[in-house]
């Protein structure tokens, strides 16, 4: 067993309270019991549990992030802009994927409320707002990640998802395109609604009639969006849209996959393909895709630096952050 604040203060012959004290406050204790203390804890091997210290005064030195898929490069970014934040804080992240699961996102939210953090970040999936609520009861900020708060009582930061869906359609439909696939799902999430949205207004807007058509998928993976690029694929030629748009990147990046391997349909001569969050691969893929950026490290300080100052004082009012997404046009639209 390790080492206990008792064992030392046997070692060196003082009270419990006077090894607390040269731990604490060693300005207050005699040279020679920090001396005595010290030595036993060098012996004894003794190792203060400060994340208990913090606990029982309060305040802990840990956030929990619970992101929708850790797969995507897009989280990992962003979860990397809040431990940059956290660094200057002293916080350390607690990072859960919930992979698009109501149980694991459950699971994790449990773990984060016994462990006592001083905050949770959170990309949910689905509506959450009653489970934030009983965080908030027990001390536990919540900031909403990548997702606006529509009721206004948490604090979000986010991106304009329906700008962005709007801003990629329009400039498929700049490029001459007319009969436009959204490929995305599930629909539980938040952000693909937002972003089908998007392109359906850019679509009302056209100077021309625009076809939006919906590919649901199951997940925002590549491979979901190679298999609905082989259903694409399945069909007549003549029923084949000119244009995708991809709710995530991984989509685009399977959608993309598929055509290239099938080889009948040239991108982007024939068919335009438009992702959305510019993760690295984008611009590495073998047509670098265009793709709608977020700025994901700074919406990851952005979150956390939030949180810290709700946790700091509960009755501060929440803020809804919104970041405008940027079009960014490589060879996969014809860029």
């Amino acid at each position: 067993m390790p080492a206990s604040i008792r064992d030392v203060a046997q070692r060196a012959g003082v009270s419990v309270g006077t090894v607390s004290n040269v731990l604490n406050r060693p300005e207050e204790v005699s040279l020679d019991s920090v001396d005595r203390v010290n030595r036993a804890i060098e012996e004894l091997g003794y190792v203060r549990n400060d994340a208990a210290r913090k606990l029982r005064g309060g305040v802990s030195s840990t956030v929990g992030f619970v992101v929708l898929d850790g797969q995507n490069p897009f989280y990992t970014d962003v979860v990397r802009g809040a431990e940059d934040e956290g660094t200057r804080h002293n916080i350390a992240i607690l990072y859960g994927n919930t992979d698009e699961d109501h149980a694991r996102e459950k699971v994790y939210l449990d773990l984060f409320e016994e462990q006592q953090v001083r905050g949770v970040l959170i990309a949910p999936y689905g509506d959450i707002t009653a489970r934030l609520q009983r965080l908030r009861a027990r001390g536990i900020a919540a900031v909403l990640v990548d997702r606006f708060s529509g009721d206004g009582r948490f604090s979000s930061v986010s991106v304009d998802s329906v700008m962005g869906g709007r801003m990629a359609v329009e400039h498929l439909i700049e490029t001459g395109r007319r009969r436009i696939a959204f490929v995305g799902g599930p629909f539980d999430i938040r952000q693909v609604n937002d972003r089908l949205a998007g392109a359906r207004v850019a679509a009302e807007n056209a100077a021309r009639p625009v076809e939006i058509e919906v590919i649901a998928t199951e997940a925002m993976t590549v491979e979901e969006g190679a298999a609905a690029g082989a259903r694409i694929l399945a069909r007549p030629r003549r029923d084949w849209p000119d244009a995708l748009f991809a709710a995530n990147d991984l989509l685009a990046l399977g959608l993309l996959q598929s055509l290239i391997v099938d080889g009948r349909m040239l991108v982007p001569q024939e068919i335009a393909i438009i992702g959305f969050d510019d993760i690295p691969f984008a611009a590495a893929a073998a047509v670098p895709l265009s793709s709608m950026r977020q700025p994901s490290r700074m919406i990851g300080r952005t979150a956390l630096r939030i949180l810290l100052e709700e946790a700091a004082d509960p009755e501060s009012i929440a803020r809804q952050t919104v970041f405008q997404p940027e079009l960014i046009v490589r060879r996969s639209t014809g860029g």
